[in-house]
Parts: C-alpha cells; sequence; structure tokens
C-alpha cells in the first residue's frame, strides 16, 4: 500500500512536466501493466530502442511517405511524440511494453487511419487488445466499449463501427509493437 502511494505521490509531481510520457509511464507502474512472456520476446528487437522523433525533419519528407503521414497527423491533431523525463528513463526501461506501446500509440493511430475522437481511440484499443499485447488493454477495450457511447453519444455508429475495424485489423496484421517504425 506505502509502495501504490508513493507511486501516485510520483504522478502527482509529474502531472505538469513538459515530457509526455512521464504520467502515462508512472500510470502503467502504479497499474503494474504486464505482458505474457511471448509477448515480451517479441518485443525483443525493441529492448533499449528509444529514438527522439524529430517532427520537424519528418514534416520535410515527400508527400504521402510515413514521416510525413505522422508528422501532419501530429501537427493536425496539435500533439507531441512521447518523451520521458532523464530521471524516469529506468523506469520506462524497466516496463517495456508500457513504453512501447505509449510510443506507437499515435503511430498506429496513422497506419490504421484512426482520427483521435472517441471513435478513433476505440479503433486503435481494438486493434491492440486484438493483437493480443495485455490483458490491461483488453480490460481497457471493455470499459471503452461501455463508457464511450455514453461519453460521445453522437458517435455512438462510428464507436461500433471502429471498434469491429480495430478487432478485424488486429486479426489481420502480424505482430506490430515490436517493428521499428522509428527507422521509416
Amino acid at each position: 500500500m506505502l509502495k501504490k502511494l508513493q507511486q501516485l505521490k510520483a504522478i502527482m509531481a509529474y502531472k505538469n512536466s513538459e515530457n509526455l510520457g512521464d504520467i502515462a509511464i508512472l500510470k502503467s507502474e502504479l497499474f503494474g501493466t504486464k505482458v505474457s512472456p511471448k509477448v515480451a520476446s517479441k518485443l525483443q528487437p525493441v529492448v533499449g530502442y528509444y529514438p527522439a522523433i524529430d517532427l520537424n525533419l519528418l514534416s520535410q519528407y515527400p508527400q504521402g511517405t510515413f514521416g510525413r503521414e505522422y508528422a501532419n497527423y501530429m501537427e493536425t491533431n496539435q500533439l507531441k511524440p512521447l518523451n520521458i523525463s532523464p530521471e524516469l528513463v529506468d523506469v520506462a526501461k524497466r516496463n517495456l511494453f508500457a513504453l512501447r506501446y505509449l510510443v506507437t500509440h499515435d503511430i498506429f493511430h496513422v497506419l490504421l487511419d484512426f482520427d483521435t475522437t472517441y471513435a478513433g481511440e476505440i479503433g486503435v484499443l481494438a486493434f491492440a487488445a486484438t493483437q493480443n499485447y495485455s490483458k490491461s488493454l483488453q480490460i481497457g477495450l471493455c470499459l471503452a466499449s461501455l463508457l464511450y457511447p455514453i461519453l460521445a453519444p453522437q458517435q455512438i455508429k462510428a464507436i461500433f463501427v471502429n471498434l469491429e475495424k480495430g478487432r478485424e485489423l488486429g486479426k489481420k496484421a502480424d505482430f506490430l509493437l515490436g517493428y521499428r517504425f522509428e527507422d521509416h
């Protein structure tokens, strides 16, 4: 219990951090996000892999390239790539799954063609849950399936369409979490 209180205190201390990954990685620690040994073995290609993403550079890539599309998506949605404070790097490395999922979340939005609405978010979540990255994502998908229609009733149809689309894409695609998208 004391450890959980310390983790909550750490989350509160980082709530105004400019490093967008700080709170997310600390929340993963708090909730004890885990992956199966099978998923952990598939993540071996990205152990220690956490390159900086330069949106200015990517925005100069040719139209239609993945890098340019990602930069456009981030700019359009006023998002910044995930970054983590130097003092939390060890926490992030300890939870490779959480780090990798956080880094690739917006990449998946671009690859899967889901926007940032509740309907778009559930599509990405359905994809990740169907890829069996973590039980916590499957639980999150169940909760989102119940809550998102309440939070965004005007998106109900799109939420359920994207829920199904995300699941279908998750079944068809190879395991993507261990892919080094940042190299492209």
